[in-house]
């Protein structure tokens, strides 16, 4: 089975591995960077929205390369407000090469207030932690939840739990899809 990611993330690219490889034999993970169409920094329904045009493009491109892959996932970062506070979290868009949509989410945590100032002005969350931190790139490694969870759950568990959800539309066809 050929996956195609809209992303050359390592840690998107194991955490999609991951997911699929729970319910597939053989998962062959491609990455391809697509363009989300939305904001750096992802803010409330914008979050889904990235998601799903990440697996839009891939599809696309699935179609006029003929690289023959049965799925297309889209993953985006975002923050949300609920319940008075701003929280994080992450979208994943999966669709097949049917047009079938499922989409999934990571756990959302809460944010510090003067990290969430920072994304609503436009920083990417990714930036804002490389330098609270004093790293580079954190978005390939710990992520932000490894940072607040004491390295207790690394971004590619956290991703494997929404990319797990997502799937539930194709691993129950008949109920989701009217398959």
């Amino acid at each position: 089975m050929k996956v195609l990611i809209g992303s050359r993330n390592p840690v998107k690219l194991e955490a999609t591995k991951d997911a699929f490889s729970t319910y597939f034999d053989v998962v062959d993970v491609v990455g391809i960077c697509v363009n989300s169409k939305v904001s750096n920094q992802p803010i409330e329904d914008e979050t889904f929205v990235g998601a799903r045009n990440r697996a839009l493009a891939l599809s696309r491109i699935n179609e006029e390369q003929n690289i023959k892959a049965e799925f297309f996932v889209g993953i985006e970062g975002g923050i949300r407000k609920l319940f008075g506070q701003w929280f994080t979290f992450g979208v994943m868009c999966i669709m097949d090469d049917a047009g079938r949509v499922g989409y999934g989410t990571s756990p959302f945590f809460e944010l510090p207030l003067h990290i969430t100032e920072k994304l609503l002005a436009g920083t990417e969350l990714g930036e804002v932690m490389d330098n609270l931190i004093g790293e580079e790139n954190t978005k390939e490694k710990q992520g932000a939840v490894g940072y607040f969870t004491k390295g207790v759950m690394d971004r590619r568990r956290y991703y494997v739990a929404g990319l797990t959800v997502a799937l539930i539309p194709f691993l129950n066809a008949e109920l989701y899809l009217g398959v």
